[in-house]
């Protein structure tokens, strides 16, 4: 198929007006912390996004032989370009630039400079942790620095003019992603100072209330000429309904979507995947959205409440500010293919176009299951969220996980591959790292720019996540592709599906098909089994920690594992030797005569220990050695005589055995008291 590359670049040149210089105040990069209308703008040759991280160094690509190496290598938390004179240097940039996004898993108390245009002197100079704390201005908005599950988030703007160095003392933490922006070198820039002017902190402030309190309504307000056309039905099986069809040049800037009649959850994951959104623009032979209507609106399974910047599900119904031009015609649909009537009310708000309609690009959005994966040597563990050709911005991807065997799905780093790149320009860390949070947290969190709308508990079953790329928006001028690394393979069952939310200029290739019902539903459970959950038990993972002389205690997830775990997790103890001592509080609420039963954990790096009850020895030491993680089954810890209150059960690390790897762990599932 014949490009014709250098007419299309010709063609987007004056599209865009680049041969204008262009200049952009700080207000004019606070605006875009909120303004969805640029993100369909035709992408500006010499405009490039990418992002330095911590990867690990050991995954390259080999020019001479055109081999992927070590792809998979996974020791991302200290990847850094070289040390030099004492510090190390996570990144280099040549500008003009802007960094839109820094994200850190553990930041800690080494200091972490930001160079800009050659100064001397830091424009940033702070311990890493004080990056995300809120309390250095001007980083101190909520809704631009804050945690969402263990992910330490700024999304503040930091411009420079010339050029961007970042250092690091040692003991900075671990994880790092800096996400930026590079434009021609005839933009104007200005360089970042902390000490902001006083429109600029009302500018942030602004942003910060718009983010803060009113999620949920179009940022741009009220356009003008702006209209709204409104449909409703009991849209039968197999029937479609025309929400809207507009004329003219114009843009929907609102789609709001209500289901009603969903009386429980199985009826909310059914519906969301049987009713499909269509949008066809401009008269194209194929839709430039379609997607099941729950996965549209940033989420599944089902109706899974939430607010963001451009998309959102709420008890009112479910929104989206996407800004959707097109010059001649759009046609909103949307087609019921299950086999139950469904009661549904809609509503599309669309505005002229501000500017000429050749300026815009047509959004698209499309949903897909392990389409257009990589077949290059070396990169089977790469997922493809999007591939597509042309020119154009990626904007987002909301990911759902169906994992029913629980363990962390998202060891994965995200590759961005632009306009033909060998090596990623966007290369990241982990798949929660992408989404903004860490350490494989199943706990929900809700920002403007990425969510954890749903997880049906501890990472076992359903996890549903999105980011929306707004300031950090990835334009390209030939080609995209947009991948996550998937360790569990599709057989265990660890199964990803997808949608991504992309603008693509006349000419370029969308190719992403309808999916059909049997792609939708049938493969994952409408409902999930009840964790088994040992009766009375104490669970280890919630025992208090008196005492600890050596190594460090956390709550560890092992559903990934066989075998069963109540309430799937035990309190793990690492990096302990011989002679070091746990101790944990057993409270007993009524004074009597208890016989104690327990399970543990057996693996092949886990220890001998000998277990004490309030300074006595209970029993032989045991030996928790396995050549697999199994739960050790019941254990019998013989009879006591307790008082009510708490009592010392003490764990001592005493050996290991000779076939073991020698690591000394150990793993207390739960403890039962039961009275005769």
């Amino acid at each position: 198929m014949v490009r014709k590359p250098a007419l299309m670049l010709a063609c987007l040149m004056l599209a865009a007006g680049v041969c204008r210089a262009e200049t952009y105040t700080y207000l004019d990069l606070i605006k875009q912390l909120t303004d969805l209308e640029r993100l369909a703008l035709a992408p500006k040759p010499g405009v490039k996004c990418a992002q330095w991280s911590s990867y690990d160094r050991a995954s390259r690509f080999d020019e001479t032989t055109g081999e992927y190496i070590s792809w998979d290598a996974n020791g991302d938390g200290h990847g850094i370009i070289r040390r030099e004179n004492g510090k190390q240097v996570f990144a280099e940039i040549e500008g003009p630039g802007v960094i839109w996004r820094i994200w850190s898993a553990a930041p800690q108390e080494g200091r972490v400079r930001i160079y800009l245009d050659g100064q001397t002197e830091p424009a940033v100079d702070l311990k890493f942790s004080q990056y995300f704390d809120g309390t250095q201005w001007p980083f101190v908005h909520l809704p631009l620095v804050h945690d969402a599950s263990s992910g330490k988030n700024l999304y503040v703007p930091i411009p420079f003019q010339k050029s961007c160095r970042i250092d690091a003392d040692d003991k900075w933490g671990a994880y790092f992603h800096f996400t930026y922006t590079t434009y021609p070198k005839d933009t104007a820039l200005p360089t970042f100072t902390r000490n902001l002017k006083t429109e600029e902190l009302a500018a942030l402030e602004e942003a910060n209330d718009f983010l803060t309190n009113r999620l949920g309504t179009d940022p741009a307000g009220v356009r003008p000429g702006q209209r709204t056309a409104r449909a409703s039905a009991s849209l039968r099986s197999g029937r479609t309904m025309t929400v809207a069809r507009l004329k003219g040049e114009r843009a929907i800037t609102a789609l709001r979507v209500k289901v009603e009649g969903l009386n429980d959850r199985v009826a909310e994951i059914q519906a969301m995947r049987e009713l499909a959104l269509k949008i066809t623009f401009d008269g194209a032979d194929q839709a430039q959205v379609w997607a099941p209507l729950g996965d549209f609106f940033g989420t599944a399974p089902g109706i899974n409440h939430y607010k963001s910047l451009p998309l959102g599900m709420t008890r009112d119904g479910f929104y989206s500010f996407w800004f959707m031009p097109f010059a001649r015609d759009a046609v909103v649909e949307i087609a019921n293919d299950g086999p139950a009537a469904r009661r549904v009310k809609a509503e599309v708000t669309h505005a002229p176009l501000p500017r000429p309609a050749a300026n815009y690009a047509r959004f698209h959005a499309k949903w897909h299951r392990d389409a257009f994966n990589p077949t290059e040597k070396g990169r089977g563990i790469e997922w493809t969220m999007l591939t597509t050709e042309g020119a154009g911005r990626f904007v987002g991807v909301n990911l759902h996980v169906w994992n029913p065997r629980g363990g962390w799905w998202g060891e994965g780093d995200e590759m961005f591959y632009v306009d033909g790149e060998k090596f990623p320009s966007t290369f990241g860390t982990g798949s929660e790292d992408y989404f903004g949070y860490a350490w494989c947290n199943p706990a929900l969190f809700f920002n403007a720019y990425h969510n954890q709308p749903f997880n049906s508990g501890n990472n076992k079953g359903h996890a549903s996540v999105n980011r929306w790329h707004v300031t950090d928006n990835v334009p390209f001028l030939t080609s995209f592709t947009g991948t996550i690394e998937k360790y569990f393979p599709n057989s265990r069952p660890t199964l990803y599906a997808a949608t991504a939310y992309w603008y693509l200029m006349s000419g370029g290739r969308d190719p992403y098909a309808p999916q059909p019902m049997s792609e939708r539903l049938g493969y994952f459970d409408l409902t999930l089994p009840e964790p088994f959950v040992a009766k009375g038990a104490i669970e280890g993972e919630d025992m208090k920690v008196l005492a600890r002389t050596g190594g460090v205690t956390q709550r560890q997830e092992l559903g990934g594992f066989d075998g069963e775990w109540s309430k799937g997790a035990h309190v793990w103890w690492t990096e302990g030797k011989p002679g070091d001592k746990l101790t944990l509080a057993l409270p007993v609420e009524k004074a009597g005569r208890y016989s104690l039963k327990a399970q543990f954990t057996k693996a092949i790096d886990y220890g001998i220990v000998q277990l004490w009850l309030d300074g006595k020895k209970i029993g032989e030491p045991m030996d928790f050695f396995n050549d697999g993680v199994i739960p050790s089954g019941e254990v019998d810890l013989g009879t006591h005589d307790l008082t009510a209150g708490e009592h010392q059960l003490v764990v001592e690390i005493v050996g290991t055995n000779e076939k073991a790897v020698v690591k000394y762990m150990f793993g207390l599932d739960y403890i039962r008291l039961i009275a005769p």
